[in-house]
C-alpha cells in the first residue's frame, strides 16, 4: 500500500478510526486509511455473468457458478440491456414466411382425444 500523497511504500500502522486501520507514511508523516469496497467486483466476473446469461441460465444458477448474489446478476444484465437499443425496423413487411410448427400444432389439438389416453 503506497501512500497517496507521495506514493511512498514505507508506512506504519497508527491506530483505528471509525473501526478502520490508519497508517502513517515513514517519509512525509501523512495519515491516511485504506477504503476497500467489497462490493466492486471485476470486469471479467460481470462479463462472465452476461455471456452466461447469454447462453441460457438463470440469474441464481449465474449466481451460484461465480459465487455471487443472483441480485447483482439481475442488476448487471438490466443494466446491460439498458444500454443496448433494439433494432428498429427500415421499411415495412412484404413477405412473411410461417413455419410448419404453427400447421403441425394446429392439427395436433383437432387429433386429441381424451379418451385414447386412458
Amino acid at each position: 500500500m503506497n501512500c497517496p500523497r507521495c506514493n511512498n511504500a514505507q508506512s506504519c500502522k497508527d491506530g483505528i478510526v471509525r473501526s478502520k486501520q490508519r497508517y502513517q507514511c515513514k517519509s512525509c508523516r501523512f495519515r491516511y486509511t485504506l477504503n476497500h469496497k467489497s462490493n466492486i467486483k471485476p470486469l471479467s466476473i460481470k462479463r462472465k455473468a452476461l455471456q452466461l446469461y447469454l447462453e441460457g441460465l438463470g440469474f441464481r444458477a449465474i449466481g451460484r457458478i461465480l459465487e455471487i448474489s443472483y441480485g447483482t446478476v439481475y442488476q448487471w444484465v438490466k443494466a446491460c440491456g439498458d444500454q443496448v437499443s433494439l433494432p428498429e425496423s427500415q421499411g415495412e413487411v412484404e413477405i412473411v414466411e410461417m413455419d410448419e410448427i404453427h400447421t403441425y400444432v394446429g392439427s395436433k389439438k383437432a387429433l386429441l382425444d381424451m379418451d385414447s389416453c386412458r
